[in-house]
């Protein structure tokens, strides 16, 4: 370069910076977080999913918003939560057993014969929900929100009036999950494990007669239409929840941290409300579709549910939660009892 050139260099330096001041900034690039569930499109689950990525869109102005695949696109839980940890997803709607992977304690709430109603987990989840949360963020997620799936009834295609009935039957169980395992044990029932895919076909060939739900899961699964009865006992209480990535959620912006987790206390406080309505509605909506609601179960057998419970509770101690967790959520529960507030189921 000769001498005579450096100014002329210099000045087309000069008018580049003045033009990169004049222009206007480039957009920041949109994040669009994978988020998988089995909720089918369409259902109650769905809906408030896509209005809660619609006020986020809104909300950050275009720049963050949820990428969807509903209806087990991306394979059960198990296979959901395997896909978070490689990053090919970044957030989920879980039940219990894809939870359970992340935070094995928050299980308990899952576990067979702990809940007489709604008041009962409403009061544990506002005594033991910092806990979880800690949990969730040892496991490398961020807890977005409960979505609970309500009350878990047996639907069968054989009647059952009792626990004794329960050793008649083909029954289903998700397969890996140790609480549908402990309930079984206690009942003393031998279970066919099958992924929630493979349901509905083992249902149409007989390879099972009866299978476990709330009932709306049931009625989008279409389960029911292979079933005749509902055991009006439920065998436990079925938890979810939608979480992110904690990776995923700290490399967001601060303001869009906080939008998301408002927006996750708005949008799933309200879908829970739903769901206990809507889980109502269906079951008599199943009876009038002509499937038998069987009899309230005798005191005596109430009473062998609560030892059954226990004994099923005490046998997941170290897989999975502690003794002192078990021991301080059932003395909470106790004291609710004693103070005579619970009603509903029992």
């Amino acid at each position: 370069m000769t001498t005579s050139d450096k100014p002329a260099v210099r000045m087309f330096a000069a008018a580049l910076a003045i033009l990169a001041l004049l222009l206007p900034p480039a957009a920041a690039q949109a994040t669009s977080i994978r988020f998988a569930t089995l909720a089918p499109e369409g259902s109650t689950w769905m809906n408030i999913m896509n209005e809660f990525n619609a006020e986020l869109k809104q909300k950050t102005g275009g720049q963050l918003e949820f990428k969807m695949y509903p209806g087990g696109v991306q394979g059960d839980d198990r296979d959901v939560v395997k896909k978070m940890e490689i990053g090919e997803l970044q957030a989920a709607g879980l039940t219990g057993v894809g939870l359970g992977m992340i935070a094995p304690a928050v299980r308990i709430l899952d576990s067979p014969w702990l809940f007489h109603n709604e008041l009962e987990l409403e009061a544990v989840h506002k005594q033991f929900d910092p806990e979880f949360s800690r949990d969730f963020e040892k496991g490398g997620y961020v807890l977005l929100g409960w979505t609970d799936l309500g009350f878990v009834y047996v639907f069968s295609r054989n009647p059952i009036n009792g626990p004794a009935d329960f050793r008649t039957q083909k029954m289903w169980m998700w397969e890996g999950d140790p609480i549908a395992q402990a309930a079984y044990q206690a009942l003393g029932v031998d279970p066919v494990p099958l992924s929630v895919i493979d349901v509905m076909s083992s249902l149409e060939t007989g390879l099972i007669n009866a299978v476990y739900g709330p009932p709306l899961g049931v009625v989008a699964l279409q389960w029911f239409t292979q079933a005749k009865y509902i055991y009006s006992e439920p065998l436990g209480y079925s938890s979810g929840a939608v979480v992110i990535r904690k990776k995923t959620f700290d490399a967001l912006p601060p303001a869009q941290q906080k939008t998301l987790l408002q927006l996750g206390r708005k949008y799933f406080a309200r879908l829970n409300g739903m769901t206990r309505r809507e889980n109502e509605q269906a079951l008599k909506s199943l009876e009038s579709q002509g499937l038998k609601m069987s009899p309230k179960p005798s005191a005596a057998d109430v009473a062998l549910y609560d030892r059954l419970g226990h004994q099923a509770r005490l046998s997941l101690v170290g897989e999975l939660y502690t003794a002192d967790l078990l021991k301080r959520v059932e003395s909470s529960l106790a004291e609710l009892r004693e103070k005579h507030i619970h009603r509903g189921h029992r």
